[in-house]
């Protein structure tokens, strides 16, 4: 069976893994350091997986110069565990696969009440996931859901 990863990148982001079948394989907080990224993603066989990495593209508003190139190093950490691995990457823009959800524009809402929206969504969309879905991994379910959305046609 065919998976797909969804990766929200951030550190206080996420991995999730659904299948074909849009069931969920696993979730998990972002690993901590480079070698775990690689021991997590290295389970997967590129034959049979795709990954939906979240193109963030630049740091985040407000952020200080040090803080936004400790996001572009964990960045690049991710981008080159998957390449090593020879993971098959989809880079998808936050405004791509937000716009699946229909939950409007995330500068209408405090950062707050925004990550509160995806979560709330996501755990609507995963009720079974209970307690898994927090605001770390809330983001990655979603991206892998659009990713899984692209893959294999609608189904949720």
């Amino acid at each position: 069976m065919r998976h797909v990863i969804g990766i929200d990148p951030g550190f206080l982001g996420g991995i999730a893994v659904m299948d074909g079948a849009h069931k969920v394989v696993e979730v998990v907080n972002m690993p901590e350091t480079p070698m775990d990224i690689l021991d997590f993603l290295s389970k997967y066989d590129p034959e049979e997986t795709v990954v939906y990495l979240e193109d963030v593209g630049k740091g985040m508003p407000g952020q200080s110069s040090s803080a936004t190139a400790k996001f572009a190093r964990h960045c690049g950490h991710l981008e080159m565990a998957l390449l090593a691995l020879g993971l098959p990457t989809v880079k998808a823009t936050p405004q791509k696969w937000l716009k699946t959800y229909q939950l409007g524009k995330s500068g209408d809402y405090s950062k707050t009440e925004w990550k509160n929206r995806l979560k709330a969504k996501a755990q609507e969309l995963f009720p079974n996931l209970g307690k898994k879905v927090t605001l770390k991994t809330a983001d990655s379910l979603l991206i892998a859901l659009y990713g899984v959305k692209e893959e294999f046609g609608a189904g949720r």
